[in-house]
């Protein structure tokens, strides 16, 4: 059965129905210490590990969140797939507060410097990001969110603003005349390196608010935010309960062989102490 890791966003800080839960303190990886300590168990006999992007309490900024180390424990720990929830902002009438989208799609807005690869210090790979998400996990997640009777949008795209700040009107507008359908500040960069590490990978995105170029609803505030959040968290952790399982069952995923004709160095030039850092990612690739 595969394993599913839960990437929690804001608002989902732990996971419930979680059974033989075991709490994992990682204090380092290559890259650096993750965003808190990482929860295993189990759901209807599916293996999950679950972790809490901005640490518990919500004190790492979306810009400060060490991405590398907290997908390469996923990896070391045999995770299979990813959910990714977290909450966004609505670009288009149509898409709701209170609704969940699945987006199929990513631009990449940040300028902070995220370090958004595993492959460098004397390793190349160019992985293929034009489809950034797995079609068996948006499936899975599409068909439980309507199960539920909760209204999602099955496809849509995601631009990664830089934050933490929300955006100003002219950029709110900019990205709308590009025909974006939601923005957020953190998916692009883990979609990237669960790529690069083979993990399938999904978002599930419940809409907070119309970001603030809808002129019939306030500027978009915390306190917002946290409203709409707190109404529908219940929803997306049954949604999460119920795709858990299903994703188990699946037995293949189309990012299993991400790295298969991605890495360019040549072996003999790669440093042995990063192929010892990167054993997990690319052992079967190169010894």
């Amino acid at each position: 059965m595969a394993k599913v890791g839960i990437i929690g966003g804001s608002g989902l800080y732990k996971m419930e129905g979680l059974e033989q839960v075991e709490d994992l303190t990682i204090i380092d990886t290559p890259f650096g210490p993750p965003s808190d300590h990482f929860l295993t168990g189990k759901v209807d006999g599916t293996d999950v590990v679950f972790l809490s992007r901005h640490g518990r309490g919500h004190h790492i900024s979306p810009g400060e969140i060490n991405y590398r180390a907290n997908i390469f424990e996923l990896k070391r720990l045999g995770v299979d797939a990813i959910i990714s929830v977290s909450a966004c902002g609505s670009m288009k009438e149509e898409i709701k507060p209170m609704d969940f989208v699945v987006p199929d799609q990513f631009i990449d807005r940040t300028n902070s410097g995220r370090a958004a690869t595993f492959f460098t210090g004397g390793i190349v790979a160019h992985v293929s990001m034009a489809e950034p998400v797995s079609p068996e996990l948006t499936g899975v997640l599409i068909g439980c969110c309507r199960e539920l009777g909760a209204t999602v949008h099955s496809k849509g795209t995601y631009v990664n603003m830089e934050g933490p700040q929300f955006s100003t009107k002219a950029e709110s507008n900019l990205y709308r005349s590009w025909g974006v359908d939601i923005i957020g500040m953190t998916n692009m960069v883990e979609a990237k390196l669960a790529r690069e590490a083979e993990i399938a990978y999904a978002s599930l995105c419940a809409v907070t608010d119309y970001d603030c170029w809808h002129s019939g609803h306030d500027s978009v505030t915390v306190d917002m935010i946290i409203s709409y959040l707190n109404k529908n968290i219940e929803t997306a952790r049954k949604i999460i309960g119920l795709a858990v399982p299903r994703i188990g069952k699946i037995t293949q995923f189309t990012a299993q062989d991400a790295l298969k004709h991605a890495i360019m160095t040549d072996p003999a030039q790669i440093p042995e102490q990063k192929k010892r850092e990167l054993q997990i990612i690319v052992g079967k690739y190169i010894k």
